[in-house]
C-alpha cells in the first residue's frame, strides 16, 4: 500500500506504468487500489480529524493530546491516545506550553507569618476544607493589573477572585469575602498562601479570624509550598496571558472573567480530576449532606 500511495502522489509528474515497474508492483493492482477509494480506517480518521479540530477550537486552542482524548471519550469516540496524537500531528494541531512565570510576592520582614499547616500536602477530603490563594500580574498597556484568587483544593474550582491595579490587602480581602459568600464554609477551613504582605497584613488576619478560618503559609521563596495556587496561574499564563495583548484594564478584566467563570471552572478538563471540569467534579462527587455548592 505504501508503494501505491507514492504512485498516487507522484502520478501527475511521472507515468504510472514506469513507477510501478520501478517499484516492482503491478499497474493493474495500483488502479484497483485507486478505484476502491479510501478504506474504512481512512474514512474514520477523516471523521476523527474533524472532531479533533472542533474540540481544539472549543478549548480556545489550548488542549493537547490528553485533554482532546478525554473529550473524545466523553462524547462517545473510544479511540486510542496514540491515534489521537497521530491525527493531531498530521493536522498540525498542538496544545499550548508554558513559556514564562511571574514573581509578585513582596514579603514584610516585620510581619509574623502563619505556620505551615500543610507541609506540601494539598489533599482535601471534601469541599471547603482547604483554600489556596495567590496573586499574579496581568500586563496591559495601562500598566499591570493584579489578579488575586482562591481555589478549593478538593475540586480546583476558583471560589474567589478579584482584580485591582494595586496588589493590596484590600484586594485579597475581596477575594476572601467572595469565597465566603459563595461557599458558606463550615468550621475547620484552612486558607493557605505565601508570605506576601497582603496575606500577613493585620486587616487580612482580622478578616480570617472573624470568619473562623485558620491561616497557613509555606516557607519563604519556595513555590512548591504553594504549588496548587501556582499551578492555576501557570495555566492562566499559558492559556490566556501569553496569548493576549490588552490595551486597557477593562479588556483584561473581561478576558479574565471569561477565562475563569466560563472556561476554567465550567469547561476545562483537569487531569487531576479525572479530566472533569471543577463544576462537573463537584456536581458528581460532593457529599450528599453538602448543599452549599452552587
Amino acid at each position: 500500500m505504501t508503494a501505491f500511495r507514492f504512485v498516487e502522489q507522484e502520478r501527475a509528474n511521472h507515468p504510472v506504468s514506469m513507477m510501478c515497474r520501478l517499484l516492482d508492483v503491478s499497474a493493474s493492482g495500483f488502479w484497483a487500489w485507486h478505484d476502491r477509494g479510501p478504506s474504512a480506517r481512512a474514512r474514520a480518521d477523516t471523521r476523527l480529524s474533524g472532531r479533533i479540530g472542533v474540540i481544539h477550537a472549543r478549548s480556545r486552542g489550548t488542549y493537547g493530546v490528553p485533554r482532546v482524548h478525554a473529550e473524545l471519550a466523553a462524547t462517545g469516540d473510544a479511540v486510542g491516545r496514540k491515534r489521537v496524537a497521530r491525527l493531531m500531528r498530521a493536522a498540525g494541531i498542538a496544545g499550548v506550553h508554558r513559556r514564562r512565570s511571574h514573581a509578585t510576592t513582596v514579603r514584610d520582614p516585620a510581619a509574623t507569618p502563619a505556620p505551615d499547616l500543610l507541609g506540601r500536602d494539598f489533599r482535601a477530603a471534601g469541599p471547603d476544607r482547604l483554600w489556596v490563594a495567590d496573586i499574579t500580574a496581568l500586563p496591559t498597556w495601562q500598566g499591570d493589573l493584579h489578579l488575586a484568587s482562591a481555589l478549593d483544593a478538593w475540586s480546583r474550582r476558583v471560589v474567589g477572585w478579584s482584580m485591582d491595579p494595586s496588589a493590596s490587602a484590600e484586594l485579597v480581602g475581596r477575594v476572601l469575602d467572595m469565597a465566603i459568600t459563595g461557599r458558606s464554609p463550615g468550621a475547620g477551613l484552612i486558607h493557605h498562601s505565601d508570605h506576601g504582605t497582603q496575606y500577613t497584613s493585620l486587616a487580612f488576619g482580622a478578616r480570617m479570624r472573624v470568619a473562623g478560618i485558620s491561616a497557613s503559609m509555606g516557607s519563604v521563596g519556595d513555590s512548591y509550598d504553594n504549588a496548587m495556587a501556582e499551578s492555576f496561574f501557570a495555566s492562566l499564563e499559558t492559556e490566556l496571558i501569553d496569548r493576549a495583548e490588552w490595551r486597557t484594564h477593562a479588556e483584561a478584566r473581561a478576558a479574565v472573567f471569561d477565562y475563569i467563570e466560563v472556561f476554567y471552572d465550567r469547561e476545562r478538563r483537569h487531569s487531576s480530576l479525572g479530566y472533569l471540569s471543577p463544576v462537573e467534579f463537584e456536581r458528581r462527587y460532593r457529599p450528599e449532606t453538602d448543599t452549599t455548592i452552587p
